[in-house]
């Protein structure tokens, strides 16, 4: 192993560039010489590198490795370096298996799974095997991050499993504070393994199968019932989960206070692995002034919700119970709140066809009412069990070609405006599961290879992310994107280089006054909580910049590293905000701060008010 580390030092020594294929090319030129030896494979050197280092100091001294060039060799090593490209590590976990108050036609019900998962999709499996235990979930993901060669210092926490308002207030308060408390223990290896080996401990008494094996024949003459239609998802979850003597027992062990919660978020401030976003996925039916004080109290920072279409008719043939107005006001609320949108929006779905798609992705990202901060824009695909089988089986519905797929989405993006990122184009879903309907893994590949090749420029963020390149500070440009909203007037700072590559933006919001004092008299007659803004209050809803996520305490230490995200970007963007909020009358700036983030904007001069970070506009 020796041997392909130095040969990779030497290469970057003499100031060659190793891209993926190079890399590979070399560790196969030495694979031949390994007569009767296993083969060396890429995901084997990063963790070699890294023993030898903390293990064997006198050995690596001899390697010569000065910390430029060490950061060098790291992005050479480093695993799938597009999973922290962003500036931070994200970590998804799921909730464990609940009821659904809506029965859309496109939804797999697997019965092991909340509603609309399947067992087979990654992050499924993974929180299959932790028990659905949120601090299991979090300690294996971290522990293969690590081994991957990332920096876990920033993560981003995305919980999935449908609707989380839908679960019991105790158990969102416990499995978020888990979630705090599982990074937390990380910084000590003695008592996170001390943990992760009581809490295996304590399901596997109560009896908790993780096998898939196991799993799979407990469950398959229930998942024969619901597939067949003879009995309903909610009643089997009801019957092996919640109303089971074992699932009574263990979700008395799954509730916690708000008190307890604040404990792991103070620990999370000074953390070695800090919250720097929290994501969870509801309804916007759900969606009110009460619902989302809670969220702000757990940390969370960005809300998921499927919207998928604008078009009332539409949403009612597919089983969706929201409506245009429900839609409206979640998005309201949320922008009040200053919190994140991230919605998804399907194509192909029942009763619709390619030119009403079109204009119903044209609106949904034009509309004032609308206007998401992030989209998940995926086509609906047929599983097991689903509603919609039924319609594909009589012909009703049957899903678009490839051509016309990939036209359809190229269009889309076309039509996203440059404020907007388009974080997926598939669901996880494996191909075997998928009767009818898309099965392309590369998908988004290509429809951007589409538009490559008519030489058209793709405007939406992730498109345009600067990833792992480097960037010379000195060229870029600060652009400003103002847009409205039926609430508020937005404005998109980003940082540009020459090329528009995006290397950090924020969103700012400025509240209409008219709109915060009808909606705060609402929330008086309907909700037990107040609005956290006023009319003079504007409101920071995001700041990131990218850039290979870098260890905090390594980049303070080496004077020599540079990582965009510590080049002060951040600050400028924050004073330019200020100033156009100052400009337009405001008198105070808020910033919906994560629990890992309040120290940083604390040194920029905010103070802690109530669920948010506040700094006074002096006029």
């Amino acid at each position: 192993m020796d041997e392909v580390i130095l040969d990779i030092i030497r290469a970057l020594q003499a100031h060659e560039t190793l891209d993926e294929e190079a890399l590979i090319a070399l560790i196969r030129a030495h694979n031949k010489e390994r007569v009767g030896i296993p083969d060396i494979s890429k995901r084997m050197l990063l963790p070699y590198y890294l023993e030898i280092k903390n293990n064997e100091p006198n050995r690596w001294k001899s390697w010569n490795i000065d910390p430029a060039l060490e950061q060098r060799l790291l992005q050479v090593l480093r695993m799938k370096p597009r999973r922290t490209a962003s500036g931070v590590a994200t970590i998804s976990v799921i909730t464990k298996p609940w009821t659904c108050s809506n029965s859309c036609l496109y939804c797999p019900s697997d019965v092991r799974m909340p509603k609309s998962y399947l067992c087979d999709e990654p992050a499924c499996q993974r929180a299959e095997r932790n028990y659905f235990d949120p601090y299991l979930q979090v300690a294996s993901r971290l522990r293969v991050l690590n081994l991957m060669g990332h920096a876990t210092d920033k993560v981003e926490l995305i919980v999935l499993g449908g609707t989380f308002s839908d679960y019991p207030v105790t158990y969102q308060i416990w499995f978020t504070s888990e979630l705090f408390r599982a990074l937390n223990d990380a910084d000590d290896e003695q008592r996170l393994m001390h943990s992760i080996e009581e809490r295996e401990k304590l399901y596997q008494e109560y009896g908790v199968s993780i096998d898939p094996d196991d799993l799979e024949q407990r469950t398959s003459e229930t998942q024969r019932a619901i597939d067949a239609g003879e009995l309903p998802y909610n009643q089997a979850i009801e019957q092996l989960y919640m109303n089971s003597d074992i699932g009574r027992e263990i979700s008395a062990h799954q509730i916690a206070t708000l008190g307890e919660l604040e404990e792991q978020h103070a620990r999370n401030e000074t953390a070695q692995h800090r919250v720097v976003g929290l994501v969870v996925e509801t309804r916007p039916d759900r969606i009110d002034v009460d619902t989302l004080y809670l969220l702000r109290q757990l940390g969370c920072t960005k809300i998921q919700m499927g919207i998928q279409s604008t078009d009332e008719r539409i949403l009612a043939l597919n089983g969706r119970s929201t409506d245009t107005e429900a839609v409206q006001k979640a998005f309201e609320l949320l922008r009040l709140f200053g919190f994140k949108t991230h919605t998804h929006f399907m194509r192909n779905l029942y009763g619709s066809d390619l030119v009403r798609d079109r204009e119903d992705y044209l609106r949904f990202v034009s509309d004032p009412i609308y206007r998401s901060d992030e989209i998940k824009l995926y086509p609906c695909v047929l599983v097991e069990g689903a509603g919609l089988q039924a319609y594909y089986e009589d012909g009703s519905w049957e899903p678009y070609t490839e051509d016309e797929l990939v036209e359809l989405l190229a269009t889309d993006v076309l039509n996203t405006p440059s404020y907007v990122r388009i974080s997926r184009m598939i669901r996880d879903i494996s191909a075997d599961d998928i009767i009818a309907g898309n099965k392309k893994a590369n998908l988004r590949q290509a429809v951007e290879a589409t538009l490559e090749k008519r030489g058209a420029h793709i405007g939406e963020i992730r498109a345009r992310e600067i990833s792992t390149d480097d960037v010379d500070l000195s060229q870029l440009a600060l652009d400003i994107v103002e847009y409205q909203t039926t609430n508020t007037n937005e404005f998109f700072l980003q940082w540009l280089t020459k090329d528009d590559r995006i290397a950090g933006f924020l969103r700012l919001s400025l509240p209409k006054r008219e709109a915060v004092v009808g909606a705060r008299v609402q929330s008086q007659k309907d909700a037990h909580s107040s609005l956290p803004i006023d009319g003079g209050e504007a409101m920071i809803r995001e700041v990131h910049i990218y850039g290979v996520a870098a260890q905090l305490g390594d980049l303070e230490q080496d004077a020599e590293a540079e990582s965009v995200q510590h080049s002060g970007l951040g600050r400028q963007l924050i004073d330019a905000a200020s100033a156009i909020a100052r400009d337009n009358g405001f008198h105070t700036l808020k910033v919906i701060s994560s629990v890992g983030t309040r120290a940083y904007y604390r040194s920029l001069g905010f103070v802690d008010r109530g669920l948010y970070q506040q700094i006074p506009l002096g006029h």
